[in-house]
């Protein structure tokens, strides 16, 4: 079957977790600065989670891009992906409206985790069903979809999961040095693309 409906279904979902996302950013009662102060938190979880929504819908994109079909092992690796990004405003705010205590950090932490997991079953059912390491995304994606920077994510997730009952602060500066690592886009996709052609 075609990506059609995979790539709007997926569109429309990521849209609604950025939307439920900013609708926990409440106005201040004041009109000053001193207003703001408390909300720093909320928005600081906020701005981390739109970065890492953003990265995944990128590589998403690009990941449909390089296929041509999906089959329903891929539909529900998709929806199973999905599900645990859909949980980013909860864990999102939580950890904001908590100011960065131990378990409400921790537990962004899980969810950051098991998003990226999930991440590997959608790459390897769309290798699969898209000539396996021969095809475009095989090739692109070292056959069977993860490299390097998946396997340095999952580990920096690990440690500062229960770094953060210790030190939630640096478990959040290990949380967006994950999120810059991913900032810059996978050329690799586009690379094979284009030479595909």
């Amino acid at each position: 079957m075609g990506k059609g409906r995979i790539e709007a279904f997926s569109d429309g979902v990521i849209a609604i977790i950025i939307t439920i996302m900013v609708l926990e950013l409440k106005v201040p009662h004041g009109s000053d600065f001193a207003s703001l102060r408390p909300l720093l938190p909320v928005f600081l979880s906020y701005a981390l989670s739109f970065i890492y929504v953003g990265i995944y819908w990128n590589n998403h994109h690009h990941l449909l891009h390089a296929v041509q079909q999906v089959d329903g092992r891929a539909m529900w690796a998709n929806l199973f992906f999905l599900f645990w990004l859909s949980l980013f405003p909860f864990a999102t705010a939580w950890m904001g409206e908590n100011h960065f205590t131990p378990l409400p950090t921790a537990m962004y932490g899980v969810v950051l985790l098991i998003t990226a997991v999930s991440w590997i079953p959608l790459a390897r059912t769309l290798i699969c069903s898209n000539g396996g390491a021969d095809g475009v995304l095989g090739r692109a994606l070292g056959g069977r979809g993860g490299d390097w920077k998946v396997k340095a994510s999952l580990l920096v997730y690990a440690l500062a999961i229960p770094l953060a009952f210790y030190l939630p602060v640096l478990s959040c500066a290990l949380y967006a040095l994950v999120a810059l690592l991913w900032i810059v886009p996978d050329r690799r996709i586009e690379l094979h693309l284009k030479h595909s052609v």
